[in-house]
């Protein structure tokens, strides 16, 4: 196999022609002879370069709108010919096919197409079919041919013909084949998802998943874990779209639990301002104000000692009057829509307090998929954008919920879709007052929560504990009477459940003895 090739010909095709100028110049200067299609063509002549037109190559000219111009033998048989191998270089000197030494192409942007919402004709238009052709077969011939599809790679492509002597050495290449393969498996990845959304086929025979490489993260979940973070090119806003003013590297652990905050306070984006803390990806505080310092304090406030070292997530631009409050105490991450220059300011003087901005909230209604690995194979879903309003809960109890209970209860279901089950949460007034978090046993959950607001009444000072007057959610429904009881035992006056249990008529029950109002939602959130 051989180690240096050096490059003569150049095949370029690209859509996207950032710094392709400066290549194809750089190119030339090494004598290399250059091939382009359609604009890149006429781009790279009026710049003065000396190119031939692809369609000189094939002896067709670009047909159908551009559709077809490179689906040709005499650029696919350049560009997979063995140059080693006797009977290809007789059928390429009987056919008068020349080898292309080098191919650089970078394909139609389907995936921003996609992303900005374009019409259905024009994401169809937009599926490259020559481009990932020809990057397979250069990089399944990548022992004589080099192929680049990412501009970033341009300059260590011409680090390497100047260290090289106008060639390229087999180790290099290999990288290259890597890349290239990696990103027609991503290209085709969005193209049939996108399909499987337009046709509502969910779970086609083959699932694909795509994505690009955003940054390697120093390690996963533990130190002795290797890990990265992809994009998936939905420009779904979060993590993925931010912009990190400050701060370190966010870590693997970082990165998830800030999405889960930011997931979780995008819940509240017509509520007003509202701030939720997140800690080991579970919510330790959620609160909703009529300022966002309000709002971050009554989070904090639920409990204090977890909000130590936690993400918080803001459903309003920071301002400098909670950024005060918020670096009282050591925090990881901050993320927000949107930070005031005076925000920035304050947080400057935090060298290490990551700060996120991501130019909007998600749309905690949008669909998508949810993806989840096992041994040997994936868990596909849909995300749970499952919502409920007071006109879809069902009364089950004597009594109906005061519209302050009912306020809070809507809240604290919100809440407890973001909550590992089995989930209880406990809200008054707006905010959580504690919150039981990935329990064996529900019983245990709703103890727990209790325990945490008793935690947070000596924590303030307060005569007695905020569970008094609360109302209380649970993602599924109570299999038996002693959760609701507890629950009434802390001083909740109001439940809100999916219902659907064997044993429904005994919790009832069990509400209606103890005076309290209870809502059915026929929808639950497991959250595993």
């Amino acid at each position: 196999m051989p180690n240096l090739v050096p490059i003569g010909r150049a095949l370029i095709s690209v859509s996207d022609k950032t710094g392709i100028l400066e290549l194809a110049r750089a190119l030339a200067a090494q004598g290399v002879e250059l091939i382009s299609t359609g604009g890149t063509s006429s781009m790279l002549r009026s710049a003065g370069i000396a190119v031939r037109d692809v369609a000189d190559v094939t002896g067709f000219p670009e047909m159908m709108d551009g559709r077809v111009k490179t689906l040709h033998p005499n650029v696919h048989g350049g560009l997979l010919a063995l140059r080693d191998d006797d009977e290809h270089l007789l059928a390429m000197a009987a056919h008068g096919i020349e080898p292309i030494d080098l191919l650089i192409v970078n394909l139609y942007p389907f995936e921003a197409t996609v992303a900005r919402g374009a019409d259905h004709a024009t994401c169809i238009e937009n599926i490259d079919i020559g481009g990932p052709a020809m990057i397979r077969a250069a990089a399944k011939n990548h022992r004589f041919v080099t192929v680049v599809t990412d501009p970033a790679d341009y300059g260590g492509l011409m680090d390497q013909m100047r260290a090289q002597d106008g060639a390229t050495a087999l180790g290099f290449r290999q990288k290259l084949a890597l890349a290239a393969y990696a990103r027609t498996a991503a290209y085709d990845a969005a193209v049939s998802n996108w399909m499987a959304g337009q046709l509502d086929a969910p779970f086609p025979p083959h699932r694909a998943f795509g994505g690009k490489l955003a940054q390697k993260l120093r390690y996963g979940e533990n130190p002795h874990q290797k890990a990265a973070f992809y994009t998936d090119g939905s420009g779904r806003a979060g993590v993925a779209t931010a912009q990190q003013w400050q701060g370190k590297e966010l870590s693997y652990n970082n990165i998830n639990d800030t999405d889960a905050a930011f997931e979780l306070v995008s819940e509240f984006a017509g509520a007003g301002p509202a701030c939720a803390i997140i800690k080991h990806a579970n919510p330790c505080g959620v609160g909703t104000a009529r300022s966002l310092k309000d709002a971050y304090l009554r989070a904090y406030n639920c409990d204090q000692t977890s909000a130590f070292g936690g993400i918080i997530a803001l459903n309003q631009e920071l301002d400098a009057e909670t950024a005060e409050e918020i670096v009282k105490i050591f925090t990881e991450v901050v993320i927000a829509p949107s930070a005031s220059d005076a925000a920035r300011a304050v947080f400057a003087a935090k060298k290490n307090l990551r700060l996120l901005t991501t130019g909007g909230l998600p749309d905690p209604r949008a669909g998508g998929m949810a993806y989840r690995q096992v041994a040997g194979g994936f868990l596909v879903q849909d995300r749970d954008s499952g919502q409920i309003l007071a006109a879809d809960l069902k009364q089950v109890t004597k009594r109906a919920p005061t519209p302050a209970e009912m306020a809070d209860l809507l809240f604290a279901w919100n809440v407890a879709k973001h909550v590992k089950s089995n989930a209880i949460i406990y809200v008054k007034d707006g905010a959580t007052v504690g919150i039981g978090a990935g329990q064996m046993s529900r019983i245990d959950s709703t103890r727990i929560a209790a325990r945490k607001a008793q935690d947070m009444a000596d924590a303030l000072g307060l005569p007695a504990s905020p569970t008094i007057g609360s109302v209380v959610a649970s993602d599924a429904f109570f299999p038996f009477a002693d959760g609701l009881i507890a629950a009434a035992e802390a001083g909740a006056t109001a439940i809100i459940q999916p219902g659907g249990s064997l044993r429904d008529d005994e919790v009832i029950k069990a509400a209606d003895d103890a005076g309290l109002a209870m809502m059915f939602t026929g929808q639950r959130h497991f959250r595993h």
